[in-house]
């Protein structure tokens, strides 16, 4: 484990440490989830998953130290791996690694001395961000539909006019106007719709200033960069695959 993390001492400074770890952890469970498979080897001693501030993961023996300096993930994750199917124990991993990343982040609590406040505001800022096991198993994704689906149901409902007496002219206009003003209502609802959406590559929000690409076989949006496509090269793609689904085969 990296010790550089004891420096923090605010809650913001915590955040971001949780931020960077949970970063590397999905990271392993999605964009490099082959060779995250390949290095969980069951001929090989009690491994754990651990990840980094700098969003980095890895895949490695615990602690020797008792005490540990942090909390420890969970022991012995590459033993179930070839005992059951690969998306329940990415499942199950993810998991664990929620767990783990909580202890963590509550352990710098407890060790800087945030009283109740600063604990109840970490908690709330961690409590943005969707999971680790819902970005994984598509959990995210699929609250993210059901809570705009809501939203287009509850906007089509229908508005009386009580405007009366207008001409036939200036009704026209203000139907004119009503059609300009239900446009730019269908795309604000598109942009927050869109604003919703969660990289299924790192977890954060959609912004409409960068290259998203979307999975047609999972259907999970993904940053160009977390998967490393341009817009030029998603030109030529007939059909994409994310790092995921290309690399899923069967598993005895």
């Amino acid at each position: 484990m990296d010790g550089g993390a004891l420096n923090h001492r605010t809650v913001e400074e915590v955040f971001g440490d949780f931020k960077g770890r949970r970063n590397g952890l999905i990271k392993a469970l999605t964009v490099d989830v082959e060779e995250f498979f390949r290095r969980c080897d069951p001929e090989k001693e009690n491994l754990c998953l651990y990840g980094y501030p700098s969003e980095q993961w890895e895949v490695n023996l615990p602690a020797e130290e008792v005490p540990p300096e942090l909390p420890e993930p969970a022991l012995g994750i590459n033993f179930a791996r070839d005992g059951m199917q690969q998306k329940d124990w990415l499942a199950l991993v993810a998991v664990h690694s929620d767990a783990w990343l909580l202890s963590v982040a509550f352990y710098f609590g407890a060790r800087f001395g945030f009283d109740r406040a600063d604990r109840k505001r970490l908690f709330n800022m961690i409590n943005e961000y969707p999971t680790i096991f819902e970005v994984v198993t598509g959990a995210a994704k699929r609250q993210l539909k059901d809570k705009s689906s809501g939203t287009n149901l509850s906007g089509s409902k229908p508005k009386s006019n009580s405007k009366t007496g207008k001409s036939s002219k200036a009704q026209v206009k203000d139907e004119d106007e009503g059609l300009d003003e239900e446009e730019e209502e269908v795309e604000d609802e598109e942009e927050d719709e869109h604003g919703d959406t969660l990289c299924g590559a790192c977890g954060e929000n959609y912004a409409s200033d960068e290259f998203w690409i979307c999975c047609d076989i999972c259907e999970r949006w993904f940053h160009g960069k977390c998967v490393k496509i341009t817009p030029a090269r998603a030109e030529h793609i007939k059909q994409y695959k994310c790092p995921s689904c290309s690399n899923k085969r069967a598993r005895p």
